[in-house]
């Protein structure tokens, strides 16, 4: 059940120059077992949405789908399927969804990715996914919400809905995960999620809310996603940047923590947190300022004392490319590494606990219990 906030405003909440402290109960008491964080976690995961996403949509009465069709792709062993999903929410949503399955035995672990919104995935990532026997269901997140503030879609099923569109958006993912459920090919207990971009900060949301998701991995996601907001590196994205051209992905009282970020209750670090302990890897570009590639080594630093405290560190990982803002083979490539490892039982052959930026230091002083 989600935990209701009486939300406060920016002025009324304690500034918290550090980073905030994911182990603090809000009696001010640090916990100590690891069976209190269920308890703290529904507690952040209601700080999260109520200041800065928003609540995700009701969930609906169900899915339904329709093959529209069907080919076999002899070079890669593989069946392309697309499909319409039809979620039953008060006015009907329908999303395109197409779905690659490798011809190979067994129950198949899945990739989904919301980001066909921008185009089909080139080929080479497609042959990728296969290549590693996983499925792929890759769909348009922007049938649910469109990426502008005209409220269609989603806000048209529930008028009196507040939510941002990221929180729209991560609602999409978990309603193709309803339909991989009901798939007797698929593993339901091997769903993995990747987006890039808004698309990852996306990802980073609909993986912190939905447990059913076991691997999550957003790319270049910065402000909004696997960034930090309290320490920005050179010529990142800060709240007033995003909030200037993009306030409609976020829940209107975001707003407040302009300039005064130190009032904000959380940090992305609390958001990553909230995978823990499922798997979570982040995939960054270094010349990708703007997505903030010091202020993700930070986060990922922070959350992993909670991963550290619930026994899992090793689930949560972080890999640095050269290059700009786009979600590449190399990325996909690291992403397939770490799902291999934390979902098939795979060592993996490279680290993904390397920092890019060594010397610098963290802006929080507590440790995990």
């Amino acid at each position: 059940m989600q935990e209701k906030v009486s939300w406060k405003s920016a002025e009324e909440l304690p500034s918290q120059p550090e980073l905030p402290d994911p182990f603090l109960r809000p009696d001010g008491k640090r916990i100590r077992d690891r069976r209190e964080w269920s308890t703290l976690r529904r507690h952040w995961l209601a700080q999260v949405l109520c200041y800065e996403y928003g609540e995700l949509p009701p969930q609906p009465r169900g899915v339904e789908t329709q093959q529209t069709e069907q080919t076999e792709l002899g070079d890669i062993s593989a069946q392309r399927t697309e499909l319409r999903l039809r979620i039953l929410t008060p006015v009907p949503i329908e999303m395109r969804l197409t779905l690659f399955r490798p011809r190979r035995r067994g129950k198949l672990p899945v990739v989904v990715n919301g980001d066909l919104c921008w185009g089909e995935l080139k080929p080479e990532i497609v042959q990728e996914v296969i290549r590693r026997g996983y499925a792929l269901a890759v769909f348009d997140r922007t049938q649910v919400a469109p990426d502008s503030a005209e409220r269609k879609g989603i806000y048209e099923a529930y008028p009196d809905y507040e939510g941002g569109r990221l929180s729209a958006w991560a609602w999409a993912y978990h309603r193709v995960v309803d339909y991989l459920q009901t798939q007797p090919d698929i593993d339901a207990k091997r769903i993995a999620i990747t987006g890039h971009s808004r698309g990852g900060k996306t990802v980073l949301l609909a993986g912190a809310t939905d447990e059913r998701i076991a691997l999550t991995a957003p790319n270049n996601s910065g402000c909004g996603g696997a960034g930090c907001y309290r320490h920005q590196g050179p010529n990142s994205e800060t709240i007033k940047n995003i909030l200037d051209v993009f306030p409609y992905w976020f829940h209107p009282r975001f707003q407040q923590f302009v300039g005064r970020v130190d009032r904000l209750p959380f940090d992305q670090h609390i958001v990553k947190a909230l995978v823990a302990p499922r798997a979570l890897v982040s995939t960054e570009a270094l010349g990708d300022l703007w997505a903030n590639p010091e202020g993700t080594q930070m986060t990922y630093l922070a959350a992993r004392e909670v991963y550290r405290f619930l026994k899992a560190e090793e689930r949560i990982g972080i890999w640095f490319r050269e290059g700009e803002h786009a979600h590449t083979l190399a990325d996909w490539q690291a992403m397939l590494d770490f799902a291999d490892w934390h979902l098939l039982g795979k060592p993996p052959a490279r680290a993904f606990n390397q920092l890019a930026f060594p010397n610098l230091k963290p802006i929080y002083s507590w440790r995990a219990p």
